[in-house]
């Protein structure tokens, strides 16, 4: 607000000045020139009338002279007077019209505007910096799960595409440099309501400056930032951002899970997927042989490097290895597209091939030629554009690497499901048969689609009906709340996946496990069995059948009316 009221004077200033003088010149004439009455006595006009005269002139004209006729040199001093006072009332319009037009003056309202809504809201929301490819995944990802999101991003084009797009809830967004400090104070940084920072821009610099900005100016709030340097990585964890997400890294880390623990990885994808998705399918890239890397820049480098680990053999195939570096082991000098530089990089006898470059249209190349060479190797493609996305999926690549989605589900999981984000690192350390188990179980309970998540709070928010055994001594085991309030003989196709006690957390625990007041449970499954089981903790007449069998009346009157037949019954 101060930047509209400083541009309007800066603006208006000589406008208002000029019209401030020429009322004055006009009312001191209108005061000086002698005049006449009716009985032709001479008379002067006071202040008030001359100022109340000049003023319906200049705008109106045409209410007639008082309080008495005008002379001739009052009227030669009204026409000047007029003249001069329409032309500075011109003047000062067309200022206005010019300022209303202006850029400046434009965006400082839009902020304003801006700032005055996002100061209204109530509800928790998510600040997201950059509505790129990844930001746009994650706004559509948040409002559909219910939450509310506000979005900052330079380009203007972009900003403009919030409105064309249809999101189930408003997303208040601007078009402003989101590493000025006043924006994101303007953006709701500082406010209670605001959950966590996202800064998913697609320049290392800016997202480095909105983290340091956000911790500096609001040390308690949660930070993820995206980052594919090490350098820009180092920095923003000097100044504590919570989560630093290299698209790069995380790829390679889901690479190394998938050569050593297939089923684990599948365990991560259904687990991560947006929800709705199709279930994706087993994988198993294979590890008898060697692997041809097409592109050895920050992509290339973290699968070479992960291959490294997992003593896999690599031949690295780059155009210009005078700005990549040169690659550990043997490489070839080429882009990949054309097939005598497949076949002089062992293409035959490769049992994988990494499509790596950053132009899609030279991956899709790649692809095409080696599959002509060998159809049965493994192709593992990057997706640099979401354009491209019906190409990418015809090639049918055994993985894809799009840098924006891996980010956006990485950030979403951080975000919103803070523990299946714990529950994926606590599975790191389990083996294969654990996972296969894990997921035998879960593609029993959804029918080929994503299972749902839900972290839950047993308190009395939550779970009214079960705290309010707990705190009678009664004992309610995990077993007993997974079973059907319709029928429990029927298992609830649910299970959960962590519990959190105290600081002791708990993976997938068994049945028999005894229920205590605040625990944190993360559930996963089928949308209807987990909406049963949050029934189970609610009602007292659900929780009564799980655990009994019987459906025990609630009120005194029902209790009473029970209690009189089973007298009449003995």
């Amino acid at each position: 607000m101060n930047s509209i009221v400083f541009l309007i004077m800066r603006r208006m200033r000589l406008p208002i000045l000029t019209l401030v003088v020429v009322y004055a010149i006009s009312v001191l004439g209108m005061i000086l020139i002698p005049g006449q009455d009716a009985d032709g006595n001479p008379w002067r006009m006071d202040l008030f009338h001359a100022f109340y005269f000049v003023s319906f002139m200049s705008t109106t004209i045409g209410f007639g002279e008082i309080p008495h006729a005008f002379t001739d040199g009052q009227r030669l001093w009204v026409t000047f007077s007029l003249y001069l006072s329409v032309i500075s009332w011109l003047y000062a319009i067309g200022t206005i019209l010019t300022l209303l037009q202006d850029r400046m003056f434009q965006k400082a309202i839009v902020e304003s505007l801006f700032a005055h809504r996002v100061r209204r809201m109530r509800e928790p929301f998510y600040l997201v910096c950059g509505y790129g490819e990844t930001g746009q995944a994650l706004v559509r990802s948040f409002t559909r799960r219910g939450r509310h999101v506000v979005v900052l991003d330079s380009n203007e084009n972009k900003i403009n595409q919030i409105h064309l797009q249809n999101l189930p809830d408003y997303v208040p967004a601007l078009a402003a440099n989101a590493k000025r400090p006043s924006i994101l104070k303007a953006a709701g940084l500082p406010q209670r309501c605001c959950l966590a920072v996202l800064a998913v821009t697609d320049d290392n610099d800016t997202n480095l400056k909105i983290a340091i900005t956000s911790k500096l100016l609001h040390p308690s709030i949660p930070v993820i930032a995206r980052s594919d340097a090490k350098e820009t990585e180092g920095n923003m964890a000097s100044f504590g951002t919570d989560f630093i997400v290299d698209p790069f890294d995380t790829f390679s880390q889901y690479l190394g899970k998938a050569l050593r623990t297939p089923c684990l990885y599948l365990l991560s994808r259904w687990l991560g997927g947006e929800e709705g998705a199709v279930l994706e399918e087993p994988l198993y890239p294979p590890r008898d042989g060697h692997w041809l890397v097409c592109g050895y820049g920050r992509f290339g480098k973290a699968v070479v490097q992960r291959f490294e680990l997992e003593k896999l053999k690599t031949v690295v195939i780059e155009a210009k290895p005078e700005a990549t570096g040169e690659p550990p082991g043997r490489s070839v000098h080429g882009i990949g597209t054309e097939a005598d530089t497949l076949i002089q990089a062992g293409v035959r006898e490769a049992v994988g091939i990494v499509a790596g470059t950053d132009d899609d249209t030279n991956n899709l190349s790649i692809v095409m030629t080696a599959r002509e060479l060998r159809r049965d190797i493994f192709v593992i493609l990057r997706q640099n554009n979401n354009y491209n996305g019906e190409l990418i999926r015809a090639v049918n690549a055994d993985m894809v690497m799009h840098p924006s989605a891996i980010v956006a589900e990485k950030i979403r999981i951080l975000a919103v499901s803070p523990m299946l984000a714990e529950f994926f690192a606590l599975a790191a350390y389990k083996d294969n048969a654990w996972g296969c188990e894990l997921v035998s179980r879960l593609s029993g309970m959804v029918s080929g689609h994503v299972p749902v998540i839900k972290e839950l709070t047993l308190d009395k928010q939550q779970a009214p009906a079960l705290l309010q055994l707990l705190e009678e001594g009664e004992v309610v085991t995990l077993g007993e709340l997974l079973c059907d309030p319709w029928d429990r003989e029927r298992r609830l196709p649910c299970m959960v996946l962590l519990m959190h006690r105290e600081g002791e957390k708990v993976m997938v625990p068994e049945s028999d496990l005894v229920m205590r007041p605040g625990d944190r449970l993360l559930l996963s499954g089928a949308r209807h069995g987990i909406s049963r089981f949050h029934w189970n903790l609610a009602h007292n007449v659900a929780l009564d059948y799980v655990r009994s069998g019987e459906s025990r009346p609630q009120g005194s009157l029902w209790r009473s009316l029970r209690q009189l037949r089973g007298a009449k019954a003995r």
